[in-house]
């Protein structure tokens, strides 16, 4: 049981480290990490590369969670909570991977593909929730944090695992503290609003006249 455990966790970790936004920051001859937010996840690759790049590395982080929670309850069907523990895991492994010195992404989009990997009534539920999120906050990074800290208790009500539930928390845990200096840019008027998606020059000049403000100029 202990090596179903340990091969579990590995095998979700390896292919959450798998990592869309760095691979086309790579093509371009850049690494995504030192552009823009700095975040080697879809929302950067949206502001660096376009939004036809930004949903490509958001439905790839997306299925990979899915596709690595599926594949772990399939390989190890007497873990108990390999569900709960590949979905802990593969989001570990996006935000950090080992071969990028553990500076990954944020772990939205793969917490999107955990939630779907378990229910996929839950997962448009959820969608539907954080995108009316987005738009009322007009901050996207206010998503990940309600979402993680939501779902373990919501996973507990639907399920009845208060086990598997507290796997979860491990999600929270991680994801509120990746996101912590987004809140401190949103509190110093320099985070990326959600509107950039569809008033892009006008967000710019926000952030400029704000940055140019904390400067001093």
């Amino acid at each position: 049981m202990v090596i179903s455990v340990l091969l579990c966790i590995l095998l979700a970790y390896l292919i959450g480290s798998i990592n869309p936004a760095h691979l086309i920051g790579r093509l371009n001859g850049a690494d995504i990490r030192e552009l823009g937010s700095g975040n080697a996840g879809a929302s950067n690759v949206v502001i660096n590369y376009g939004k036809l790049a930004g949903l490509f590395t958001a439905l790839f982080d997306i299925f990979k969670a899915t596709f690595a929670v599926h594949l772990c309850i399939r390989l190890f069907p007497l873990l108990t909570f390999a569900r709960e523990i590949a979905g802990v895991c593969v989001i570990l492994g996006h935000i950090f991977p080992w071969y990028l010195h553990f500076r990954g992404g944020k772990g939205l989009a793969c917490l999107g593909g955990v939630i779907l990997g378990n229910s996929v009534k839950v997962f448009v539920i959820l969608l539907i929730l954080a995108i009316v999120i987005a738009l009322v906050t007009n901050y996207i990074c206010i998503v990940p944090i309600t979402m993680s800290i939501a779902y373990p208790v919501l996973y507990v009500v639907l399920t009845g695992s208060i086990v598997g539930g507290a796997v979860y928390l491990v999600m929270p845990a991680v994801i509120c503290w990746k996101h912590r200096e987004n809140l401190q840019r949103i509190k110093d008027g320099t985070e990326a609003r959600f509107s950039y998606l569809w008033d892009k020059d006008k967000e710019m000049d926000r952030l400029q006249h704000n940055k140019d403000a904390a400067e001093g100029k």
